[in-house]
């Protein structure tokens, strides 16, 4: 997992590194970085909203189709397929923007928590020299694949520079580093029970506070969203419960961190709030119509993704296959069973399935103008 997050982190470091070079100043720096980085997710963000309202848009025919087929699952779901199929609408369209979220959002963490690979390029043999003399100090303080390391390491640096001495030009790199941000040392690690409350440590100690009110306020804007979109929606009890439990991990999470990492959630959720309220307010009943309607046009002359293909066949598939046992007629060969499918030997019934998609799939050809495929298995 470390490594995962290395790699994808390079280039996102590489923005940090640039910003900083600029402003000198940690603070200032995580807020453009967290702007810049949200305006390069905005198209997935966008495209993820507009398959959500369109999907919603669907819903009472979704609903009609399952009425009217109640009795018949394998009817309703090939219905459901067609509709989705004609308006334009791919039900796995929301997943990949998804995993591209969570991959930038590995490469926007890593940068958080190595300040020193990504802005003051520090080698990784000096960090692990600077991770030795802290481990020497403060035994057990770095656990197997802690992705804090740097942030303990600066932390402990802060009150302890002198015991760097023998690592060169250490100190006077990290001694550059002006992580104070408005008074604040982002560099310092927020404390329940400060030894004493002056206003650095009340400063410090809002920092997690507000970063879990601010994630509160976005989960109960993002869910008052979804239930105006959605009335009938049901309710997911658990998973709302999950979701106002989160903040109040992530105050207890931001004590245990520099205070910079709490002030990246802070304006990476402010930003998120008001891209959350801009999208509901541009995607009006009217637009997502207008948005419909022109998709569904696109549709009428456009192939269909792989995943909708696969989909298709697949329910091509089943249609074959539930319909009737005995003697089977496919691709203009006769095959025949007189005691139906079901009791087909292994062999039999693998030849039989493939039969089935080959066919399958030349209905998908003659009703899209592709090239048979003809199953390799």
């Amino acid at each position: 997992m470390n490594t995962l997050y290395t790699i994808i982190g390079k280039p996102f470091g590489l923005i940090m590194w640039l910003i900083y070079s600029i402003v000198k100043n940690y603070g200032i720096s995580i807020i453009l970085f967290t702007i810049i980085t949200r305006i390069i997710m905005f198209p997935i963000s966008f495209k993820q909203q507009k398959n959500i309202v369109r999907t919603r848009a669907l819903a009472p025919k979704m609903e009609a189709i399952k009425k009217a087929y109640a009795n018949n699952p394998q009817r309703i779901q090939e219905e459901q397929l067609k509709l989705q199929q004609q308006e334009g609408i791919n039900p796995m369209a929301g997943c990949l923007p998804m995993l591209l979220q969570f991959f930038f959002l590995f490469g926007i963490l890593d940068v958080v928590y190595k300040p020193l690979t990504h802005i003051l390029r520090i080698s990784s043999s000096t960090i692990n020299k600077a991770k030795e003399i802290v481990s020497n100090a403060v035994p057990n303080t770095f656990t197997k694949n802690d992705l804090r390391e740097e942030l303990k390491i600066l932390s402990y640096f802060r009150e302890n520079k002198s015991e760097f001495s023998s690592i060169d030009g250490f100190i006077d790199k990290l001694s550059g580093f002006n992580s104070s941000f408005f008074g604040i040392d982002l560099g310092a690690t927020p404390q329940f029970k400060p030894e004493v409350w002056n206003k650095t440590a009340i400063l410090l100690f809002l920092i997690p506070v507000i970063a879990g009110v601010s994630q509160l306020v976005l989960t109960f804007i993002t869910q008052r969203i979804q239930k105006k979109n959605t009335p009938d929606m049901p309710s997911m009890g658990a998973m709302n419960l999950l979701l106002y439990i989160m903040p109040v991990f992530s105050v207890w999470f931001a004590f245990k961190v520099p205070s910079g990492v709490g002030f990246y959630w802070i304006i990476s959720t402010i930003v998120a709030i008001i891209q959350t309220i801009a999208l509901d307010a541009y995607f009006t009943p009217e637009r997502v119509d207008i948005i419909s309607e022109k998709e569904k046009e696109k549709a009428k002359n456009k192939k269909p993704s792989v995943l909708m293909q696969k989909m298709i066949e697949q329910q091509e598939l089943l249609n074959q296959q539930n319909a009737g046992n005995g003697s089977k007629n496919i691709a203009s060969n006769r095959v025949s069973y007189s005691d139906g499918a079901e009791k087909m030997s292994r062999a039999e019934l693998n030849a039989y399935n493939r039969e089935l998609l080959k066919e399958a799939r030349r209905r998908m050809a003659e009703k899209y103008g592709d090239e048979i495929s003809d199953d390799k298995d």
